[in-house]
């Protein structure tokens, strides 16, 4: 006997009990972004290595440790996409969406990265992407946070929204002076890891994950204090904003998220104080990406969305679609169940056959768990209809199968289009 040959860790499909639940939580998805006005953009799986280099900065832990790369026969460094915002500035300015051009985009996918895989967290996961360029100021920030914030309350989710500002490039770099100097006074306390970023990015410190760390970090200096006059004023702008819209927030000083072209807002949404994997969407302004990789300066802000953990977290679904049909057939009626199938689809039904070739009783088993309206017996002259408004319709021939069934759903029969 041939061994099973087993799944990659971390790599698991999606079966179809759960891609309902998911197909629910993408549709509302998808008609949030209309309603917002975004539209869809497709990425590639695969960029050049320096992409994310760039973009998402040397000194992470994506880049150093987590990235799946490799060269291909051409000689390139190639990555399996770690996130989704790089390559979409890549593919804006090669496609020149951001050309004097206010955008408003969304993708979603797969994404990969190397981390040891724990609930919550897999090498390879699902993101939905939510980015707007080409527009300044505090105002489109709260909209893309109220859009947010509605997708949970639809969904049911319960969250707390957290907001920061990292400030100005400017403010960014005075706080990096103050840090460094609070963080060398107390070197001895610090880990590998932490020694490490102190050299060549010291903001990456503020991530740790290290419990030994938290206490040293708590009484670290606050990025607030480096802010300028302009930084302030949009900040309060913002949440001057989320308050007219009824958008509950919590102003956490030391959020500064993980990747390195967020400048201004901050913001993340999670259900836990204490579990930094429990973060479900988050996000933030990166007005200096599109012109880091080659394109005109162009303000941007955008969130991603952690499928996994959103659908995990999901209490409110609409109702499962009902099957209307389900056609039962033997073998040796599979031909007949197979064209009245087709004829209650040219009809606008939904119809499920069972062309397993079990017995009777499986197969009624199997329709009655299918929760379809209406079950239909194949035979070879006529179709035994079970179901509708009494138990048992009864025996009818096949050319009146269609209307009958029809009539039984409370539907008006469209035959051949008409």
């Amino acid at each position: 006997m041939i061994g099973q040959v087993a799944g990659v860790r971390g790599v698991a499909p999606l079966l179809p009990m759960d891609a309902v639940r998911w197909g629910a939580v993408e549709d509302c998805l998808r008609a949030l972004m209309d309603a917002y006005g975004f539209r869809e953009i497709r990425l590639p799986i695969l960029e050049r290595t320096e992409l994310y280099a760039r973009a998402v900065g040397e000194v992470t832990d994506i880049v150093e440790k987590e990235m799946y790369t490799f060269t291909d026969r051409s000689g390139d460094s190639l990555s399996l996409r770690p996130e989704g915002t790089a390559g979409c500035v890549r593919a804006g300015i090669e496609g020149g969406l951001f050309h004097n051009q206010a955008q408003r985009l969304w993708y979603q996918g797969p994404m990969f990265r190397h981390e040891r895989p724990q609930k919550g967290r897999y090498r390879q996961f699902h993101q939905w992407g939510v980015e707007a360029y080409g527009m300044v100021g505090p105002a489109i920030e709260a909209e893309i946070i109220a859009l947010g914030a509605r997708l949970l309350a639809k969904l049911g989710v319960e969250t707390r929204l957290l907001l920061n500002s990292l400030g100005t490039p400017q403010c960014r770099e005075r706080y990096r002076e103050a840090l460094v100097r609070y963080l060398m006074a107390h070197r001895e306390r610090l880990d590998d890891d932490s020694l490490r970023r102190l050299e060549r990015n010291p903001l990456r410190v503020l991530d740790s994950k290290n419990p030994d760390m938290a206490a040293l970090l708590a009484e670290a200096p606050a990025i607030a204090d480096s802010w300028s006059a302009e930084s302030r004023s949009h900040f309060a702008a913002l949440q001057d904003h989320l308050a007219a819209l009824g958008v509950a927030f919590e102003v956490a000083p030391r959020l500064v998220r993980g990747l390195d072209y967020y400048t201004h807002t901050v913001f993340e949404w999670t259900p836990h104080e204490t579990l930094a994997q429990a973060t479900v969407i988050a996000g933030g302004r990166y007005d200096g990406l599109v012109s880091g990789l080659g394109g005109a300066p162009t303000p941007a802000v955008g969130f991603a969305i952690g499928m996994e953990r959103l659908v995990a977290l999901v209490t409110r679904l609409p109702a499962p679609p009902v099957l209307d049909v389900f056609i039962m057939a033997s073998a040796s009626f599979q031909r007949q169940a197979l064209v009245l199938a087709e004829r209650l689809r040219d009809a606008g039904f939904t119809v499920e056959t069972h062309l397993a070739g079990a017995s009777g009783r499986s197969q009624m088993k199997r329709a009655r768990d299918s929760g379809a309206r209406v079950i239909v017996e194949a035979k070879d002259e006529v179709a035994i209809v079970h179901g509708g408004p009494v138990k048992d319709e009864g025996a009818m021939p096949w050319a009146e199968a269609v209307v009958r069934i029809s009539q039984i759903l409370g539907a008006e029969a469209n035959i051949d289009g008409k």
